[in-house]
Parts: structure tokens; C-alpha cells; sequence
């Protein structure tokens, strides 16, 4: 068995050699023929560049051996091996070109991709030249302000500029502002830049130029434009879910069978639900006539989460409630424990508030109509917590309001900043500052102006024993603690702001206060004056124990014996001053009495006195006679 494997496998080497040997004598064929075909390749070359050349020859005697008459103009056809050539040399092209197609198609996947990116590489190439030229034109032109000519052009009509030219324009001022040492126009100062920067943005977003020079004292010009244009846009549309009736999960899965695209609203929030497009109304939905959710900007969570009230016994105030959207989410929040006092000024808007509260199953809430700036006299220390959203000039939400752009002037921001003071006062006199998480406000307002955001909160800082709180708000900007020469409190860090070309939010402003007495810093000023006082007096005493008394208390009887005969006399004839005044009231008092009681007598009405009528009779009348005496007989 041994010797028969052995054979085996000698045979298979061998035959395996034996093909080997085989393979080579067909490789040394093959190689034979094709020098045969390349051999006979050139020679057949050759011989065409030799007939090539017997025509040319041809030709050429041809064209020099004409001897008739007709030689002088007569010339033969050529067709012209030139032209044969070329038309071999274009189909050579069109082969290669096939070649190539051929090639792409018999390509893989990754060497196609890689010639694409090769031709998308050099695409991207060729830009960036282009551009890094333009960026060179444009840094080395100098960017020229119109001349006062064509601004009172502008002005008063007689020229009309485009928005494409005033976007243009505002552009190159904010280029040049950036650098402005370098690309400004040589005898042109930074305010003639500020100028017309502000008055190209007034008229190409159809603000007054007051309002806009007041935002470029708040941002930056840059910051400010991408403020204007983001309060053109509109915000996203948000709800509120309503816990105490449903979980947000289930309303979102009722919505989206409805055709609803919504998404949550941020980590935030755990109610908040931003809807991106919807078939149907959202103010019309069984879901929202049933009171699962309520409209609510995202911006006005932000008071209610820094306020924050609990389950349990407290009192909650929400000074300026209607149309109830803050004051459903605080009953949300207090799971309809406690009481909320939802207070408004005018009583038609809290039919809507009333409204709500029903659709949304609140039963904790007492809606009035008070003015707020009496409030700290009517309620003094009656709330453990209160929410104060005041009425603003709205420059945050000019989205929702376009008409802010025209109708709110600096004085109007000023009076809602007087207006907002009393509020704020009058609620924190309304607020009791004993208890565990008593004492405890929120003061908010739908503006991003100064004057009605870190100007109220530290004049009330000055007015009032209160500090400033942490929001408890994770994002937004912290407010401003210095404005061009103000300088406010530090704390005012602690504040939050809330800008919509920032959070993609209403500009909102948010301010958490607590409460720690009732003193007010004029009160310190008194008992400091009373201690003054006291220590005068006991220097005073000190002083009179080193005087010599003896002296002293014998002029003082002198003076007090003549003061006092001065004083009795004075007295004697005040007295009789007295006396006659009080005579003449007396009389003057009895007079008025009679006169009234004269006045007062009630007298028969005067009548012209009737004559009598006699009875008229035909008979005479006799008068008796007299009797005689009779003579006695």
C-alpha cells in the first residue's frame, strides 16, 4: 500500500511538469506570432508612407508639367492627401473618445467616484480663486457715503432707493465699521457711519428712526440687524399641555393622527409641544375645546417656572392675569391646591380669563378687577407669592404686533417705566415675607428695553429691603448691570433675557425677587436721626453739670417773673379779646337763629279779600221803634 501511494504521487509531479512545459511552449508561440504581426505591421507602414509620397510627387509634377495655353490659370483637383490625413487623424479622436467611454464603463464603482471628486476638487478650486479675487476687489475699494444732496434726495422723495441697494449699502457700512481704521473714507467720522446705518435700517424694515437708534445703543450693528430681521419673522406656534386632564404623550399621539407635525419644545419644558405644520386649526381641535392644551408662547413658561409655586396652602397673586394663560399654568403647577388671585384692570378681558379657567378644569382661582398700583394699601401682606407680568410697550414681540414698528415712541417706553415702578412697589407691599417660601416674586415684562427691565428692578432695589434671586432658567442672557453712564446693582446679573434672534423666542425680561422686611430705607434714616438726637441730649447734660447753677437760677427767676407778669397781662387782655369775640358770635349766632325762625314761619297764603254780597230784597227794612213808657194809672 506503501509503494502503490508513492507511484501515485510521482505520477501527479510528473504530469504537473509535463503541463508546465506545455504552457511554455504555448507562451513562446504566442510571443512568435505577435513579433510575426509587428514585423508585418511595419512593413505594411512603410509602404503606405511610400505610396504617400509617389503621389505627392505626383502632384507636384503634375501641377509644374501643364504646356498648353491654359497653364497659366488652369489648376488640377487636389483633393489632398492633407485633408485624408486630418479625417483619419479626427477619426483617430473619435476612436480615442470611444476608447474612453468604453474605459468609464468598463471602470468600478470607486475609480468613478474618484474622478468625480477629482472634477468636483477642481470646481471648488476655480471658486475659491474667483472669490479670494473678489474679496481682494472689495477690501482694497474704499466704500463711499452718499453726499448730503442725494440724502435730502432721499429724503424728501425725489429719489427712491431700492431695498436690494439699501441692503447692499447697510452691508458695506457694517464692512467698514468692523475696520474701520482701515477701510473708512478719509474726513468721515463713526457717528456719520451710525447715522445713515440707522436710517437705512428705519427705512428698509419700516421702523422710527428713534427705535432704532435705541437698539444700536443696546447691541452691537451687527447684532442689531440680525435683531430686526429676526422680529420680521415669525415664531414657531407652541402649546401648552394641560396635566390636569392629560399626559403630553397622549396628546401628541391624538395630534399626529390628526395630521399634526410637532416635536417637544426644549429640556426645559416637559408640557411644551412645538408644532411645524398642521391641516387643521389649532384653536379648533376637540382636543383644545375639551381643555387639553392651551396656546401659549414659549416666553411666557419662563415667569411661571421662576415662580414656581407648590402644592398646598398658599396664596398666589397674578397681578395682570387676563387672558389667563400664566395663571392655568400656576393652578397646573399647584395641582388646583391653594388659591390664585387672578387680578385685571379692565373687566372685559377677564371674560376670557373666566373662560379659560372653566375649558381648562381650574378650580382654584378667584378672578377680580382692581387697579393694581392701590393693591399694596388693600392687600398688605396678604400673599406668599406673586406673579407681576406688566403691561409694556411690546419691542419683543413686534412679530405678533407690527405695528409697534410705528407707534411706540422713546416717551411711551418712558411712561410704561413710571407705570411699572408703581406696580412693582405696590407688589412687594402686598407681599408677606414670613413663611418658608414666602415673600417671593416675579416681576416679567414682554419688552427688551432698559427703561422698563434694570431701571425698575433697581429703583425698587433703592425703594424697598428686597434682593435679587437666581431665575432657576438654565439658558438666556443674564441682564445688562451697566448702560452707557448707568451703573447698576450687581445683582442685576441674576436677571434673564430672552432676544429672537438669539432663542428663537419673544424678547422677554425676567427678574425673581424675595422679600426680607417691611423697613424701607427712609425708615433707617429717621431712627438714625432719633439717635442723633438722643446723644445731643446727653451731651447737653453733660455740659449743664459743669455750669454753676446758682447764678444761673436766680436770672432765670428774674426772667421767668417778668415773662410771667408779661405773660399775665397778655393773658388779662386776650381774655377780654376773647369775651368780646365770643358776644359777637353770640349775637351774631342769635341773629341767624331769629332770621331762620322768621324764615321758617309758616304763614297762610295771602288771597285778595272777597267782597260779601248782601242780600238783595224789594222790602224796605224798618228799624224798631222805640217803646214809650206807659204814664203809671
Amino acid at each position: 500500500e506503501e509503494h502503490s501511494s508513492i507511484d501515485k504521487n510521482v505520477e501527479e509531479i510528473m504530469e504537473d511538469k509535463m503541463k508546465d512545459i506545455m504552457e511554455g511552449k504555448n507562451d513562446s508561440d504566442s510571443f512568435e506570432e505577435s513579433d510575426e504581426q509587428n514585423q508585418t505591421d511595419n512593413d505594411s507602414s512603410d509602404d503606405d508612407e511610400d505610396d504617400i509620397d509617389d503621389d505627392d510627387s505626383e502632384e507636384e509634377s503634375g501641377i509644374n508639367g501643364f504646356t498648353d495655353e491654359n497653364s497659366s490659370w488652369l489648376k488640377p483637383k487636389t483633393k489632398g492627401k492633407k485633408q485624408l490625413l486630418d479625417s483619419d487623424d479626427s477619426a483617430d479622436e473619435s476612436a480615442d473618445d470611444s476608447d474612453e467611454s468604453a474605459d468609464g464603463e468598463n471602470l468600478l464603482e470607486i475609480e468613478r467616484q474618484s474622478r468625480l471628486i477629482d472634477k468636483q476638487m477642481e470646481e471648488e478650486h476655480e471658486e475659491a480663486e474667483e472669490e479670494y479675487r473678489r474679496t481682494i476687489a472689495e477690501n482694497t475699494a474704499t466704500f463711499h457715503l452718499p453726499t448730503s444732496e442725494e440724502v435730502e434726495d432721499e429724503q424728501n422723495g425725489t429719489r427712491l432707493v431700492p431695498p436690494s441697494e439699501l441692503r447692499e449699502r447697510i452691508n458695506d457700512i457694517l464692512t467698514v465699521l468692523s475696520d474701520f481704521k482701515k477701510r473708512r473714507e478719509p474726513g468721515r467720522s463713526r457717528t456719520e457711519y451710525m447715522d445713515q446705518l440707522g436710517s437705512d435700517m428705519a427705512e428698509l424694515f419700516g421702523y422710527l428712526p428713534e427705535l432704532v437708534e435705541y437698539f444700536l445703543t443696546m447691541f452691537n450693528p451687527s447684532e442689531t440687524l440680525e435683531f430686526l430681521e429676526a422680529s420680521d419673522t415669525p415664531r414657531p406656534l407652541v402649546i401648552r399641555t394641560n396635566t390636569l386632564k392629560c399626559r403630553r404623550k397622549d396628546l401628541a399621539a391624538s395630534l399626529l393622527k390628526r395630521g399634526v407635525t410637532l416635536d417637544p419644545l426644549a429640556n426645559w419644558s416637559k408640557v411644551g409641544l412645538k408644532i411645524t405644520a398642521s391641516p387643521i386649526p389649532v384653536g379648533a381641535t376637540p382636543e383644545y375645546l375639551s381643555g387639553q392644551y392651551m396656546l401659549q408662547s414659549a416666553a411666557s413658561f419662563c415667569p411661571v417656572l421662576a415662580l414656581n409655586p407648590s402644592p398646598g396652602n398658599e396664596r398666589v397673586l397674578d397681578m395682570s392675569a387676563a387672558p389667563g394663560g400664566k395663571t392655568s399654568y400656576l393652578a397646573q403647577l399647584m395641582r388646583n391646591t391653594g388659591t390664585i388671585i387672578a387680578n385685571d384692570l379692565k373687566p372685559e378681558r377677564q371674560k376670557a380669563t373666566v373662560a379659560n379657567m372653566h375649558r381648562l378644569g381650574v378650580r382654584n382661582v378667584v378672578s377680580c378687577c382692581y387697579d393694581g398700583r392701590k393693591l399694596g394699601k388693600l392687600w398688605k401682606n396678604r400673599f406668599s407669592k406673586i406673579l407681576l407680568d406688566a403691561p409694556c410697550s411690546g419691542l419683543g414681540v413686534i412679530s405678533r404686533d407690527p405695528s409697534v414698528k410705528v407707534q411706540r415712541t422713546i416717551k411711551e417706553v418712558e411712561k410704561c417705566g413710571v407705570l411699572q415702578k408703581e406696580l412693582l412697589l405696590n407688589a412687594i407691599d402686598a407681599l408677606s415675607y414670613k413663611g418658608k417660601d414666602g415673600g417671593i416674586m416675579v416681576y416679567s415684562t414682554c419688552s427688551v428695553s432698559i427703561t422698563e427691565n434694570e431701571d425698575v428692578v433697581n429703583y425698587v432695589l433703592q425703594k424697598r429691603d428686597v434682593k435679587l434671586l437666581d431665575a432657576g432658567l438654565d439658558f438666556g442672557k443674564p441682564g445688562f448691570t451697566r448702560y452707557q453712564q448707568k451703573r447698576y446693582h450687581p445683582s442685576l446679573a441674576l436677571t434673564r433675557r430672552f432676544y429672537p434672534h438669539v432663542h428663537n423666542m419673544d424678547g422677554f425680561y425676567v427678574a425673581k425677587i424675595q422679600k426680607l422686611s417691611d423697613k424701607r430705607p427712609g425708615d433707617e434714616n429717621k431712627e438714625e436721626l432719633n439717635e442723633d438726637v438722643k446723644t445731643g441730649n446727653d451731651d447737653v447734660e453733660e455740659e449743664e453739670s459743669q455750669i454753676d447753677w446758682e447764678a444761673e437760677v436766680k436770672k432765670a427767676t428774674i426772667k421767668s417773673s417778668r415773662k410771667a407778669s408779661k405773660k399775665v397781662d397778655e393773658k388779662k387782655v386776650d381774655e377780654k379779646n376773647k369775651k368780646r369775640k365770643l358776644d359777637n358770635i353770640a349775637e351774631e349766632v342769635e341773629r341767624k337763629k331769629r332770621i331762620e325762625k322768621s324764615n321758617n314761619i309758616s304763614m297762610p297764603p295771602k288771597t285778595g279779600k272777597k267782597r260779601e254780597k248782601k242780600n238783595s230784597t224789594n222790602a224796605k227794612v224798618n228799624k224798631p221803634r222805640r217803646r214809650k213808657p206807659q204814664a203809671d194809672i
